[in-house]
């Protein structure tokens, strides 16, 4: 528990990166710590980061409060970034007495039980999604299951977690991921990016926004390349638009070419934050029939820009699509299913006519998942964890 004081509030919190690398993760762990920023303004925050190196500039352009304190180890060697890591949180840690330290990667969990035992710190644990379906360290369960709390992202992690571990279900809570609205509006296609891609409004399009690295295509975009081949049959202009960066790249490449796909599908790489929400526009449905995702928020940016979604039905997919009453929800495996919804959703012939109604998607997401909403959550969480 939180002890509640005369001094103020000091919050550890250890994450990846959040500055050279924005994935899943790191985007939470921003947004966790500007919520708490909003939360706790006079607290003090150290923030350890296991990647980021230290930039002059990146530094003059922080979103979070000038008294915060950002520990780089990005600039050693792979081999000591954990070493030094977990290093520098105890030692700090026995002499500063954190009011709680919160990591938002299961793996950084030990370093916080190991100044539990020694300090008495509490501290929290970010559960996301395949990271904590099957764990085999034996110590980072242990560091699991002394944790204060742990935070799921989605239902789906936390039923894992309760499944594959002995953790007591009232210590995990739930704070999925969240974004910010301002960011992300409703438009009509923009016309650069139909010039850029050699496209028309006349043109279907299908749009997957992911990493797309060597051991992450359970994200499901080979199976939304297989599925073309029969949704062209039915919708010969269709176009499909796979965006995001990673080393799997060359191999997509080659699979569109053995489906004679070149003609229909563009791998546009990483697009940028400013063009973002312009990518959302211009397709006609989102898809990623994903089997390995501990929640999405591609799929949050792309319901409240208002367009159709198509996930899959078998992990944290399931939570930002609110069980299907917001888009569509997939076997991941099935092919067929893939195009037949596919088809179906493009032609208007869908069952759940909500997926055509852009301002109540926008409307839903914000109300279940905006920032305030997560800013929300985490007070409470916070205060019900402080004593008196």
């Amino acid at each position: 528990m939180l002890k509640k004081n005369s001094r103020k509030y000091h919050f550890y919190l250890i994450f990846p990166n959040i500055f050279d690398f924005k994935g899943g993760i790191q985007v939470y762990s921003a947004f966790l710590l500007k919520a708490l920023q909003d939360l706790y303004p006079e607290a003090d925050y150290d923030v350890f980061l296991k990647y980021d190196k230290r930039n002059l500039t990146q530094q003059q352009n922080l979103q979070f409060l000038p008294s915060t304190k950002f520990h780089y180890f990005g600039h050693l060697p792979r081999f000591f970034q954990t070493i030094f890591l977990a290093i520098k949180i105890i030692i700090l840690g026995i002499f500063q007495r954190p009011t709680l330290v919160i990591a938002t990667h299961v793996n950084y969990a030990t370093a916080c039980y190991v100044l539990r035992l020694l300090a008495n710190v509490p501290y929290w644990a970010i559960a996301h999604g395949l990271e904590v379906w099957d764990i085999k360290n034996n110590t980072t369960k242990l560091a699991l299951q002394n944790a204060d709390k742990i935070i799921s992202v989605s239902h789906y992690t936390r039923q894992r977690l309760l499944e594959e571990t002995n953790i007591d279900s009232g210590k995990i809570a739930l704070l999925p991921n969240t974004f910010d609205a301002s960011k992300f509006q409703i438009n009509s296609k923009p016309s650069y990016l139909l010039k850029r891609h050699n496209l028309t409004t006349e043109n279907p399009i299908i749009l997957t926004v992911t990493r797309m690295g060597r051991t992450a295509n359970y994200k499901g975009y080979d199976q939304i390349l297989h599925a073309l081949v029969k949704i062209r049959q039915h919708i010969p202009n269709v176009h499909y638009i796979l965006a995001g960066k990673g080393d799997d790249q060359p191999r997509i490449a080659a699979l569109v070419t053995s489906l004679n796909l070149e003609d229909c599908v563009t791998i546009a790489g990483f697009i940028p934050d400013t063009e973002l929400c312009d990518h959302y526009n211009l397709c006609d449905v989102f898809a990623m029939p994903s089997k390995g995702e501990g929640f999405g928020i591609v799929y949050l940016e792309a319901l409240v820009c208002g367009k159709p979604v198509l996930a899959g039905n078998q992990d944290g997919s399931v939570d930002p699509l609110a069980e299907g009453k917001l888009g569509c929800l997939v076997d991941p495996d099935n092919i067929e299913q893939i195009a037949d919804n596919l088809i179906q959703i493009l032609q208007g012939d869908y069952s759940n006519p909500v997926l055509y109604q852009p301002e109540y998607l926008r409307q839903k997401t914000i109300e279940s998942f905006e920032f305030s909403q997560f800013r929300t959550s985490l007070a409470k969480l916070i205060s019900s964890n402080i004593e008196s």
